[in-house]
């Protein structure tokens, strides 16, 4: 806890570095900083002159370090400005005239306060600890390894700050050398909650300074006895962001429900002529058989496709709960109006030439009308929606009528068919797909926040370019993953940003890294490209959620074997290590030159009886948490006899009330495909000629089932 004085010293001093224009706190500055705080850092003195090094350095004692300190220059060694284990009078006088001379070849005009003199941190392993100010998730908390090799090793982690005392923990076992804190080859470890009191008071700092841009505690000295920053670096913001609006919980609910559950909607621009936005929503809406009531809008028409048309939508009776819109950008403002003073509380905007097109200024007048009305805004730049339950097809684009438990949405209308495309071949039932746009008001989580509750949706897959505000993102996500799945696929994996920014933080934290940790910390599963964001949402649904690690892979392939059980390590799954009692079982089925273990290898030539043998003992032991099926295709074993076996077994023992998720990978001729989709129907995740796509799906389930908190060890 930071007492109310220690904050108003901090808040006195960065009153007093803007006063004087400045947006970087010089070291003196930021030791003042790290005292308030309580962020441990070694002792100093601020030497204004050659003598006061002299005099500060002996009262120190032992080895010290000088450092430059200069408003001007933000990175010191680069500058030739730090010495590094002077001791004794002599070498610190040359130490110090010759910091001045290099600063002053490296930057003639900058402006010198003195010399920093500071005690010699004693040896321990270099971390670093900061803070930098995300355009999406705002104040981020990172730590990583290296000290001044960090930018090469980029081994680093981020969270929202601020963080608990457990996350900031969560943090040192969340890089990939974690075992280098915990000691190595004979090396003792780390003080680990010195250093991670370290990461919890500077997440708290940003936190409550939101002008605080970037700070940055490097190299830190982790040792065995504490952590001491022996560096600290901090940046102001020079922007003031305008904070978004928000909703409630219970308005977005409210608002989502009459968008995905209307009783009447309005098609503003509705059309007779075929080959017009508004003629093709018409006509999907009404054959897609949506039984509230449809009004077409158009000033030129009495009578659109057999409905009563008319002249604005304010002359439409009764309440509507949904405007489409398919006429020109120009249009929409004007149009909007109405609809604010009709009191519909959603707008589909389908018509693009906004903010893609660099009319920003167009789309802030429909967002400031949808504000001052209080009308949600859809879009614009859209294909419109599907909500499959309403039978609602409100897009110009080809219908879909496939009701089931996934709900897809997307950034871009060329995404959005190709979901259309791969729910329609594969049979992928789903309860909405929804297009977003610009997405100048409705965005991902007010959509999160509507599926999570919807009692048709059991998974929610969504592809994004960016989150408009990623806390609000996380805030939903979290509420939602505890009883459904969320995949997301987050395109655009580079960041130009970073190479402007001012600190090591700030340059290590690119967009893509920044989200990577911050998606995992909220239980989101993120897809690497659109396949696998299409397949984790169609196959999580059907398969049961694991009770726990054990996973047993059963091939009647060798090389399958040994593929499948990389996927496994590849995708953070744990095979097995069968007892002697369970193995002796196995070999009970198969043939002598056949192997037992895990992969259980029951040779290809084997009849459908020891599949099913072998299967049968896979889901009846309870050690047993998971299996992994690789089949090969002979005329002993065909694949549909494979499939049905396999889909009758597990069936069974669903009926008896032992669920475990099964994945198939199908080797063979091209009738392995026709298997994969029986078995697929039959609640087995099978896959023809990949050894890794069912693999990277059970992967997905557990780690949703562990964010979610549902396997029996993180209970």
């Amino acid at each position: 806890m930071v007492e109310s004085q220690d904050r108003e010293t901090v808040r006195a001093l960065l009153d007093s570095v803007r006063a004087a224009g400045r947006s970087a706190l010089t070291a003196p500055e930021g030791k003042i900083v790290a005292d308030a705080y309580g962020i441990a850092v070694p002792g100093e003195e601020l030497a204004r002159d050659v003598d006061e090094a002299v005099v500060f350095a002996n009262r120190l004692g032992g080895p010290v370090v000088l450092k430059i300190v200069s408003p001007d220059v933000l990175h010191k060694t680069d500058a030739g400005g730090v010495v590094v284990g002077v001791e004794g009078s002599a070498e610190v006088r040359a130490a110090f005239h010759r910091i001045i001379e290099n600063v002053r070849a490296y930057a003639p005009d900058a402006r010198i306060e003195g010399v920093q003199v500071q005690q010699l941190v004693p040896p321990g392993q270099e971390v670093i600890v900061g803070a930098v100010t995300d355009p999406t998730f705002g104040k981020v908390v990172a730590f990583g390894l290296g000290g001044v090799l960090v930018e090469v090793l980029k081994d680093i982690t981020f969270r929202l700050a601020p963080v608990s005392a457990d996350e900031s923990l969560s943090m040192l076992d969340s890089i990939g050398a974690a075992e280098i804190l915990r000691g190595v080859r004979g090396a003792a470890p780390v003080d680990r909650r010195a250093l991670a009191e370290q990461i919890r008071r500077v997440s708290q700092l940003v936190t409550d300074f939101p002008e605080i841009a970037e700070v940055d505690l490097n190299p830190v000295i982790a040792a065995p006895d504490g952590a001491i920053a022996a560096d600290i670096r901090i940046l102001l913001s020079t922007e003031t962001v305008k904070p978004r609006r928000t909703y409630p919980r219970e308005e977005i609910l409210a608002s989502m429900r009459r968008l995905m559950e209307p009783r009447s909607v309005a098609v503003i621009g509705a059309s007779n002529e075929e080959g017009k936005i508004g003629n093709s929503v018409m006509r999907n809406l009404i054959d897609g058989g949506f039984s509230g009531e449809i009004h077409p809008v158009n000033p030129r028409a009495d009578d659109i496709l057999g409905r009563k048309a008319y002249k604005s939508v304010t002359d439409v009776p009764g309440d509507v709960d949904v405007a489409v819109f398919a006429i020109p950008a120009k249009f929409v403002a004007s149009a909007l109006e109405e609809v604010g003073r009709k009191g519909i509380p959603n707008a589909v905007l389908i018509p693009s030439g906004f903010a893609e097109t660099g009319e920003q200024a167009l789309q802030d007048e429909l967002v400031a009308i949808g504000e001052r009305y209080g009308v949600r805004l859809l879009g614009p730049n859209i294909y419109g929606y599907y909500s499959t339950w309403q039978d609602l097809c409100a897009t110009f684009c080809t219908p879909y009528d496939v009701k089931g438990g996934v709900a897809l949405t997307s950034q871009s209308g060329g995404i959005g068919m190709a979901i259309l495309g791969f729910a329609r071949s594969t049979k992928t039932g789903v309860s909405a797909i929804v297009g977003l746009g610009n997405k100048s008001d409705i965005d991902e989580d007010d959509l999160l926040t509507w599926f999570g509750e919807d009692p048709n949706t059991q998974c929610i897959a969504m592809h994004l370019e960016d989150l408009k505000d990623g806390r609000a993102f996380v805030e939903a996500a979290r509420a939602t993953v505890p009883k459904k799945p969320i995949v997301v696929l987050k395109a655009g994996r580079t960041s130009a940003g970073a190479k402007a920014a001012g600190s090591h933080t700030g340059a290590l934290a690119g967009d893509d890294a920044v989200y990577d940790d911050i998606l995992r910390q909220a239980g989101v599963i993120r897809a690497p490209g659109l396949n696998d964001m299409l397949e984790y949402a169609r196959a999580l649904p059907v398969l049961p959620t694991p009770k726990g690690d054990n996973v047993v892979i059963i091939t009647g392939a060798g090389g399958s074997g040994v593929l499948l059980s990389d996927a496994i390590v590849d995708n953070g799954l744990s095979l097995m290590e069968i007892p002697p009692d369970l193995d002796a079982a196995f070999k009970a089925f198969i043939p002598p030159f056949g192997a037992a273990g895990n992969p259980i290898d029951i040779t290809g030539g084997e009849p459908p009886s020891t599949y099913e043998a072998t299967i049968r003992l896979g889901m009846e032991d309870p050690r047993i948490h998971a299996l992994v099926l690789g089949y090969w295709h002979t005329i002993v074993t065909p694949p549909m006899v494979f499939a049905e076996l396999t889909a009758r077994v597990v069936a069974e023992f669903r009926e008896r009330g032992i669920e475990k998720p099964v994945v198939a990978s199908l080797a063979g001729d091209t009738e392995v495909e026709e298997a994969c989709q029986y078995l697929f129907e039959h609640g087995v995740v099978a896959y023809p000629y990949t050894t890794e796509q069912p693999v990277a799906v059970l992967g997905a389930k557990y780690r949703w089932a562990r964010a979610a908190g549902l396997l029996d060890g993180d209970r």
